[in-house]
């Protein structure tokens, strides 16, 4: 007997993801939009903070804990900042259990980043 669960897939096209931005090559952004995209981008234009978010994103279960990414070259405290500026730019959030933190790269996250990288469609 297997335990494999199927989970439903999210599509591009679906109106769950909201991107903070439109594609890039749609429109300029608004002052509001390129602040929101810069945060984004910021946060993950540090090499140790693109580490942990791709160890997190790319975690078993989508979920790690800060005891399974931290060894990623740098101390404990320094792990704990650059994972509080991942969440505070919106792109983790996480939970207490016990005395451990788990993060979590929420799957609409990833879909809307994509969807700011997207190529506008042409206008017809």
């Amino acid at each position: 007997m297997s335990n494999t669960k199927v989970l439903p897939l999210i599509e591009p096209e679906s109106d769950a993801v909201a991107p903070c931005c439109p594609p890039l090559t749609e429109r300029p952004f608004t002052a509001e939009e390129a602040e929101t995209a810069a945060r984004m981008f910021k946060a993950l234009g540090d090499p140790v903070r693109l580490r942990l978010f791709s160890a997190v994103a790319s975690h078993e279960g989508g979920e790690a804990c800060v005891c399974d990414i931290s060894d990623v070259g740098v101390s404990q405290p320094t792990v704990s900042h650059h994972l509080k500026k991942l969440k505070e730019a919106g792109l983790l959030t996480s939970e207490r259990r016990g005395t451990w933190v788990y993060y979590r790269v929420e799957p609409s996250v990833l879909a809307a980043m994509g969807k700011l990288l997207m190529i506008a469609p042409a206008a017809a």
